[in-house]
């Protein structure tokens, strides 16, 4: 089959992975919670999981990216993707999910900087900003038209949708191997390559860049936290929900919790299109000081966003809270993306996105079993007090980050 044109490929694989994983993800926490029965603990334990294999992968693959080829490192992560998903619907048992947060954890490696590399040699650096943020225009897209398919599947079972996920992933890698074009990488000739060597020169270009340059050391420090902060939400949101609230009846019936997380699925892609839309339009990419204000402001909102949430007595305060906190944190990565990019050489480009993935990785690993713990000991609420109170350091670093651009500038 002939290879596509490379925007093309990003935005249709961009625009079925948010179909997929608006099938599956509501599915994944709702099965978890209440099929296979898993505590506060034990649900970030999940996530716990999936970290420490990122943590332990994310540089070799990176490294493989940077090395080899981009192109081969995300086709592989995708395969691993549809693999893993199959593997979590199998049997609702707490060690066959855990051994499926494995393979989702190698395969999220294998994508992990190399996708966002790959597309950024393809079409230059200086027009890579404008593509990340209708690539997430995309996603959002994809993500509603998931929905349906999630409610669909979810009142058959909570584990359908994770299955038909796992199989529509299987889909994608397919495609992508027959479409993904690589010329803007060029990897080295078999005979030419050492390749143990060159992995290892990559990783110390990548190390060289950071020291040399003090506002990747800071990012370094703001991917920290954000790991640290997010495990929690991201794992505890939907049992706090069903934990902490009676949800109103809907006129159209069917599995209360299905039909009221598909509902906020629906509103949160409406608002982040609005918000990625408004981002696009009136923010200058190319301006690294304005991109890190925006960012800036954006986590202060996630902060005052994550505490409303943890203490709304009300379910539509805390369902607002939620819109709010997961609109933000959809706006931060396209910006984050292009914000760092433009700080990295081609070079050891997936080697650096790999690393502060790695990070931030490190950040859930030690973040998340504590987040957990409060969970258990006190409550739910408790623990989302202590996610919110991790992200609160990320507002100053990025006014470091500020600081640190005007004095080069100078």
């Amino acid at each position: 089959m002939k290879k596509l044109d490379a925007k093309l490929v990003y935005w249709i694989s961009i625009f079925f992975e948010g179909m997929i994983f608006s099938i599956v993800l509501a599915a994944t926490q709702l099965y978890r919670v209440q099929t296979v029965g898993l505590n506060p603990l034990q649900l970030v334990l999940v996530g716990t999981t999936i970290e420490i294999t990122v943590f332990i992968f994310e540089i070799p693959t990176g490294i493989v990216a940077d090395v080899y080829s981009r192109r081969a490192s995300v086709i592989i992560g995708t395969f691993l993707l549809g693999i893993g998903f199959l593997v979590e619907a199998s049997i609702p048992l707490f060690g066959i999910v855990i051994s499926a947060q494995v393979i989702l954890g190698v395969a999220w490696t294998f994508i992990s900087g190399a996708h966002s590399a790959w597309i950024a040699d393809e079409v230059g650096v200086e027009n890579v900003g404008q593509v990340y943020l209708r690539s997430t225009q995309y996603r959002r897209i994809g993500s509603l038209l998931g929905i349906p398919l999630f409610v669909l599947l979810g009142n058959v079972s909570y584990r359908l949708p994770i299955a038909v996920g796992g199989a529509l992933f299987l889909c994608v890698a397919l495609f992508r191997l027959l479409t993904m074009p690589e010329d803007g990488f060029q990897t080295t000739l078999n005979e030419e390559r050492d390749t143990w060597n060159e992995m290892v020169a990559t990783l110390k270009g990548g190390i060289q860049l950071a020291r040399l340059k003090p506002v990747l050391m800071t990012f370094a420090v703001i991917a920290i936290f954000v790991g640290l902060y997010s495990e929690g939400y991201d794992r505890l949101t939907e049992a706090h929900f069903i934990g902490q609230f009676n949800f109103p009846l809907l006129p159209w019936g069917g599995d209360p919790f299905v039909s009221w997380f598909a509902l906020m699925r629906v509103m949160g892609i409406f608002l982040g299109l609005g918000a990625t839309e408004l981002a696009r339009r009136r923010l200058d990419t190319s301006d690294n000081l304005k991109v890190a204000r925006a960012l800036q402001g954006i986590y202060g909102l996630i902060s005052l966003g994550l505490l409303g949430f943890a203490w709304s007595t009300n379910f539509y305060w805390a369902l607002l809270a939620t819109l709010v906190v997961d609109t933000a944190r959809g706006v931060t990565v396209p910006l984050i993306d292009t914000w760092i990019n433009k700080h990295i050489e081609s070079k050891v480009r997936a080697t650096m996105l790999s690393m502060t993935a790695q990070l931030d990785a490190f950040g859930q690993m030690f973040g998340g079993p504590i987040v957990g713990l409060v969970g258990n000991l006190r409550s739910i609420r408790a623990a989302l007090t202590a996610s919110a109170m991790l992200i609160i350091p990320v507002v100053p670093l990025y006014g470091r980050t500020i600081r640190q651009a005007k004095k080069n500038d100078q």
